[in-house]
């Protein structure tokens, strides 16, 4: 199961380390993580996206993170209402003849072309994982090039 767990950290060096040797060290990946100020330049949120079937080792990583000096707090959002998005820039072939074509795809799933020269189009897309799963999906026609994907954040209603 996937469990999306949001870290208020101190904006301190080494923090980001040691969190993320929480989880490795239990042979936990991150499938995401996303890590940014907040409203207060001291105080970082991280968005920490995890693939975890034994939910007693998940409850012990937020315990010993609770323990963690720099650490404010942890919060599951597994089971609590939120809202979660992600940014992703898509590269795909482009030509003008196609054009109509891309802009129905991107129009249907609120992405937009950020650029684009003669045989090549990037593609802004924010959204849910299901959304952007979708639209890749569609974009597989005209050839994607490059992916990159920001990491998913998440926020309580």
């Amino acid at each position: 199961m996937r469990h999306t767990i949001s870290v208020l950290v101190e904006n301190k060096f080494g923090v980001l380390a040691r969190i993320s040797g929480l989880f490795s060290a239990r042979g936990y990946n991150i499938a995401s993580l996303a890590v940014n100020e907040t409203l207060d330049p001291e105080i970082s949120a991280m968005t920490i996206v995890v693939e975890a079937k034994d939910e007693n080792i998940l409850e012990q990583i937020k315990k010993q993170l609770n323990r963690l000096i720099d650490v404010i707090t942890v919060t599951d959002f597994t089971k609590k209402e939120h809202v979660d998005r992600e940014l992703v820039l898509v590269k795909v072939n482009y030509s003008s003849k196609d054009k109509t074509r891309l802009e129905n795809i991107l129009n249907k799933y609120l992405a937009k072309t950020v650029y684009h020269k003669a045989d090549t189009a990037v593609i802004e897309v924010v959204g849910e994982q299901a959304q952007i799963k979708q639209l890749l999906e569609a974009l597989t026609k005209f050839g994607i090039k490059e992916l990159i994907r920001g990491g998913r954040i998440v926020m309580a209603y």
